[in-house]
This record gives C-alpha cells, structure tokens and sequence, in this order.
C-alpha cells in the first residue's frame, strides 16, 4: 500500500464521517472498478484498522427473483474459490459479510494495474515479463486445480501486478468447483471470446484444460501486443473463429514453444502446468531484480480502470460526484451503486444576521423581499403575454397530465448460422430487438445428433428467442421425437398447448410448455412457445422462452411478432 493512497483514503474519511458502513464495520470510501456483476469499493476495516477491498453485487433492473440468486452465488463462488485458495498469487479472502441480506465479498486491497492496462499504455512485454507473469498465473492455476477449482477466465484483466513485483490471479466469479453443481445462466458466455478455449466455446464440457488455453492465450496477448483472436470486437465472430480456425502460431521467440504448447485445439494435447514452469524457470532466473520499473505504473491521461483493476477511479476524492460529471469526467459510475462512498461539499453557508438586527426584524426584511420577488415575476410575465398579444393569465386547462409512453420495441432483421458438424453452413434470417444479444454454441441431446442452437436474450437476461438446427436428423425420427428427448427432460416439463402445422407449412407443430428453474433453493417458472418443423434430413425448433408471469403478452408480442419472420437460406 503507497503512503499516497493511504494519505488519499484519510482525506475521504475526514470529508465524509456518514459514509456507508458495511456489516457495521467495513467503511466504503471510492469505487476502485465497476462492472455488469458489481461494484468493487475501496474501503476501511474499523475493527483491525487496515485497508481493504469489498466487492458488491449491482442486481440490473428488472431481473428475477431467480436471476437475483444466480447472482449472489456467483459472488459467493468467488468467495469460496478464494477461501480454498491460499496461495501468494491469488487475491487474499479476509470475509464474506451481509447487510440487508446481500452477500459482500472483503478481499486484500492491492494498489495494482491490471495486464490489459499495462498492455494498452506499454505495449508487449519483453521475455522475462512474460515468463513472471506465466510462472505466477501458472502457479495460482496448479493451487486452484489441485483443490478441483477451474477458474474459466483466465485473461489479461485478470492478472494484477502491484508495484512491488506481486502478481496475482483474480476474479473467480465463474469458478466452479468439480464437487457443485453446474449453475445455468441463460445467455452468459463461461468467458472472454478472445481467450476461451475451442471446446468451451462450442458447447463442451469445461475441464482444467481450458484455464491451460486461457494462459496461453495470455501469454500470446503479453508477447505478440494483441489478443490470439479478434473480429472486430465482434464475440460472435472471434468465438467462430475459435472455434472453426486455426490456432495462430506465436513470433519465433523464448515463450513461443510455450505458447505453442498450452494453445493446443485438443485439450489433451495442451502442455501440463509444471512442464510450462520448468520451462519458464531459465528466463526467471536471469531476470533483472526489478521486472516492472516505476515508470510502467503512472497512470495516464485518459485511464480509465476496469473492474478488474484495483486502482482509484476518482482522481480527486473531495470532490462531489456531481461536479466531476459537469467537468466532463470519464471515470462514469455504474448506474445507482448505491450511497455515495463520500459526501458532496458542503454549500455556501449564509451570513449571520448583522449586529444590532432583531430576529423580527430580519424575519420581516425576509418576508418582504420574498413578496417583492413573488410580484415582479408574476408582473414580469404577465407583461411578457401582453407583449406578444396573448392574455395576461394562462386560461385554466382540463386536459389530463401526459403519461410518458415507452418508446416501441425496435425490431432488426438478425442474419444467422447454425452449420452442421460438418462445417456445412445453414444460414437463416429472422426478426430480433434490436438490442438484443446473440449467442451460438453446440449441444448434443440423447439419442440425436449434434445440433447448433443459435439464440439472442434481452439485456435482463429474461427472454431469448432460441433457433436450434438439427442437420442430419434421422428420416425415420417425428418432430416429436426432438421434444421426448431434449424439453420433456427438464424438471416441471407442462404441456400447455400443442397443435399440428398445416400441411403447407410442412411436417412439424407447434407447442407451448412450462418448465421450472432452480437456482439458489427458490424455483420459477418458465413459459417456451415453439415451433419445430421438419424439412428432410433438418431439423429446425424456433422457440421464444420467458417467465411465466409474461406468458400472455409475450406470446403476441415476441412469439407471434418474430418466429412468422423466421426463414432459411
């Protein structure tokens, strides 16, 4: 901890003794990184006086009951990751405390950059950077995978490097240890598509092995000065491209048969955890004493921290929140985080009453100043009227107050693919909101061929339109037998409606059924309408999934508004 951010932290707490005050004892003071899952706060330890880190989940508005727990156990499988985890390259856990219910995970402070920043403000690392950074995550690894933990992020804004040489691994929040049950997340990727591992982003069951892809993806990144994959920004299209393309092979160089090694397609083939620190030990041991000099940690003009970084997001912290926006302050807050880790400064306070002036006296000077004000506006804008030819009072209106309408759902044709296995391309088009996001992987149900589900899901994450294509579906198999093998197995499975096509519209139904989602020891409701049409060996199921409490108006309002836009080719 630098004597300037101690000296910072003081001056917060003397500018705001009614700043927020977690558990009773852990005092907020700034916000050091904000993201879609929380808030990371700066904060004091009242109890043993020390400096600490206190991550707070932000629950988006309009998630459900259900959404809601998913989340607190993400947090709290970070918190357990890191309680198993006592290693000197992963973020220390000092508690897991609750108010009003919610769960907030106290963790070591560490004044640090993340490797994303010191990439983008440094460019590439030379050798012996690479290889400290690729021994420590290495290390961190080989102790979170001996305790049956897979991280599943492993990434440039995951590694910290402190001033002082540490470098550690953070952000377990989609960790799962091997003995818990897998937690469903409609719509959330399991990582970052420039470092997910092939297997992963097909569909495919996450192993250890994918936290070996995600190092040497890092460790790509740190020496080549740019991710392994990028289209554009494009996740959909950088996830294609992991998946379909080819491993892209490291600038000939010290780690490039490490890199080689760990970004290896098949996850068996991928170089264990201690051979890439035997292999790393060399460049480590030649290295100079100070691997990241001072000059590597000022921070830039312009910088903007993540939520994986660990640095101060406020550069001046007196100053109120409000003028920092009006100063055109980049540094934007996550929307409501919650009371402000700090007070505005105190107004202008008015002076005391001359001496020898009454209270009376001063009471009525007041009054009368007050009328004076009430009759030159109400004068003022009656003149005004009369100027421009109209009366002096506004006639007295009976319209009822306007009731602010929300804008229409803006729907955009959405181009997609769902290949065979193959590789085969099987385009389609269908009409989405327009701020909807999209998703492709692969699945494979009992006693069917692989199939590839392509599906888009709102920003709360409570519906999704779902396209699945089945391309070598057996000739001798119903459209029925897509439902008996795949849907009907989920828990509560309820038909609710079911009806053939009409013989122009081809070989399949429609259904309507509910299912229930468990997360976190609560159950809700879930409503699918499906319409699953069998065109000789393809199968195709366009379905629209929504809580049930939406049943009603989503059935006409997305159901029948998107799946008639649906066509292949």
């Amino acid at each position: 901890m630098t004597q300037a951010l101690l000296d910072t932290m003081g001056s917060v707490s003397s500018a705001s003794e009614e700043s927020r005050v977690v558990a009773g004892r852990y005092r907020l003071r700034s916000v050091l990184g904000s993201g879609s899952m929380g808030t990371v706060w700066s904060a004091y330890d009242e109890f043993l006086r020390r400096p600490v880190a206190v991550k707070e989940i932000l629950l988006p508005p309009g998630v459900t009951t259900a959404q809601a727990d998913e989340l607190r156990e993400r947090t709290l499988r970070e918190a357990r990751a890191i309680a198993v985890l006592s290693h000197p390259n992963v973020i220390v856990l000092h508690d897991v405390a609750r108010e009003n219910g919610e769960p907030f995970v106290v963790m070591e402070l560490l004044p640090s950059h993340s490797l994303t920043e010191l990439l983008r403000e440094h460019g590439p690392l030379n050798a012996e950077q690479a290889a400290a950074v690729g021994d420590a995550v290495a290390a961190a690894l080989e102790a979170a995978h001996d305790a049956g933990i897979t991280h599943r992020d492993v990434k440039p804004g995951n590694v910290l490097v402190a001033e002082d040489g540490r470098i550690k691994l953070t952000d377990f929040g989609i960790a799962r240890n091997v003995s818990e049950a897998t937690m469903t997340r409609t719509g959330m990727t399991l990582g970052s598509p420039s470092y997910i591992a092939p297997e992963v982003a097909s569909g495919r069951a996450v192993t250890p092995a994918a936290d070996l892809w995600g190092l040497g993806a890092t460790l790509f990144h740190l020496v080549e000065g740019r991710p392994p994959y990028d289209a554009d920004g494009d996740p959909l299209a950088t996830v294609g491209k992991v998946v379909k393309g080819e491993v892209p092979r490291p600038s000939p160089g010290p780690l490039a048969p490490v890199i080689t090694g760990l970004m290896a397609k098949a996850p068996l083939d991928r170089m264990p955890l201690r051979e890439v620190r035997q292999r790393l030990y060399p460049l480590i041991t030649q290295a100079p004493s100070v691997l990241f000099g001072p000059e590597m940690f000022r921070q830039a003009s312009g910088w903007r921290a993540e939520a994986t970084d660990t640095r101060e997001m406020a550069s001046a912290p007196a100053q109120p929140p409000i003028a920092a926006t009006l100063a055109g302050s980049r540094d934007a807050l996550a929307a409501d985080p919650g009371p402000l880790p700090f007070e505005p400064a105190p107004g202008p306070v008015a002076d005391p009453a001359p001496p020898g002036r009454s209270r009376t006296a001063t009471a009525v000077l007041t009054g009368a100043a007050i009328l004076l004000f009430v009759v030159s506006a109400v004068g003022g804008f009656a003149a005004a009227r009369a100027i421009g030819g109209q009366p002096p009072l506004t006639p007295p209106s009976h319209a009822a107050p306007s009731v602010p309408q929300e804008p229409p759902t803006k729907f955009e044709r959405q181009e997609g693919n769902a290949p065979s296995t193959r590789g085969q391309d099987a385009r389609f088009t269908v009409e989405v909101p327009a701020d909807w996001q999209k998703f492709t992987t692969s699945q494979s149900g009992d006693n069917l061929p692989p199939s590839t589900l392509v599906q888009w899901v709102s920003p709360d994450g409570a519906q999704v339109l779902a396209v699945d294509h089945i391309a070598d579906y057996p000739s001798t198999y119903s459209p029925d037998f897509y439902l008996s093998t795949g849907p009907s197995h989920l828990d509560g499975f309820e038909v609710v409606d079911r009806a053939l096509l009409p013989k122009e519209q081809g070989d399949g139904l429609t259904i309507t059924y509910r299912t229930l989602v468990t997360g976190n020891g609560t159950q809700q409701s879930r409503t699918t309408f499906a319409k699953i049409v069998k065109s000789g060996t393809d199968l195709w199921a366009v379905s629209v999934t929504v809580p049930t409490a939406q049943e009603d108006i989503a059935r006409t309002a997305l159901y029948q508004r998107m799946v008639p836009t649906f066509t292949v080719g």
